[in-house]
């Protein structure tokens, strides 16, 4: 029942990652594909995209060591 908690836990903060990485990389690379966001506001949108892709990567490393947590 414990691992199955783990698992639960393990199973959001990864998705959360992803959703962070859908927001802000692949929503901006689309409108910037689409002409929608212009060019100018560009060192903005590079600090909110890597600030996205951080945040995604550190979930994703949290879940990681949720998982350590599953006993054997």
């Amino acid at each position: 029942m414990a691992n199955e908690r783990v698992k639960l836990s393990e199973s959001s903060v990864d998705r959360l990652s992803t959703a962070c990485i859908a927001a802000g990389f692949i929503a901006p690379t689309v409108s910037l594909a689409n002409g929608q966001i212009a060019i100018a506001l560009s060192m903005p949108l590079a600090f909110s995209t890597a600030t996205w892709l951080l945040t995604a990567l550190a979930l994703h490393f949290a879940a990681r060591r949720i998982l350590g947590k599953l006993q054997p």
